[in-house]
C-alpha cells in the first residue's frame, strides 16, 4: 500500500503565499514524477507543476514565475511554494506520484487533496 498525504492548504489574501507538502509512504521502491494538480469548482482537474526524480520541472503557464515545485527524495516528499497568489488560484490541490512499488509494479497515486482559498 502507498499513501500520499498533503498538508499546507488554507485561506490567504491575494498576494500572499502558501506552501503545500505531500509525503509518500508505504511499499515504495522508486518515485519517478511527482506533481501537483488542482481542480476549481465546475472545472476540470489541471496540471499545476511537475518534477522528475532528476529535478527537471514543468509549470502551467498560469503559475509560471509565481509557484515553485521542489522535492526531497530522501523524504519522498514534494513541495509547492505558491507566491503572489490570486483569487483564480482557489481550488483543491492534489498531489500525484508515479511510483514503482516493492512488488515491481508502476502505479499513479493521488492524495485526497487540500483546499486553497485566495480571497480578494
Amino acid at each position: 500500500q502507498v499513501q500520499l498525504v498533503e498538508s499546507g492548504g488554507g485561506l490567504v489574501q491575494a498576494g500572499g503565499s502558501l506552501r503545500l507538502s505531500c509525503a509518500a509512504s508505504g511499499t515504495i521502491s522508486t518515485i519517478n514524477t511527482m506533481a501537483w494538480y488542482r481542480q476549481a469548482p465546475g472545472k476540470q482537474r489541471e496540471l499545476v507543476a511537475s518534477t522528475t526524480s532528476g529535478g527537471s520541472t514543468n509549470y502551467a503557464d498560469s503559475v509560471s514565475g509565481r509557484f515553485t515545485i521542489s522535492r526531497d527524495n530522501a523524504k519522498n516528499t514534494v513541495y509547492l511554494q505558491m507566491d503572489s497568489l490570486k483569487p483564480e488560484d482557489t481550488a483543491v490541490y492534489y498531489c500525484n506520484a508515479h511510483i514503482l512499488t516493492l512488488e515491481n509494479l508502476f502505479y499513479d497515486y493521488w492524495g485526497r487533496g487540500t483546499q486553497v482559498t485566495v480571497s480578494s
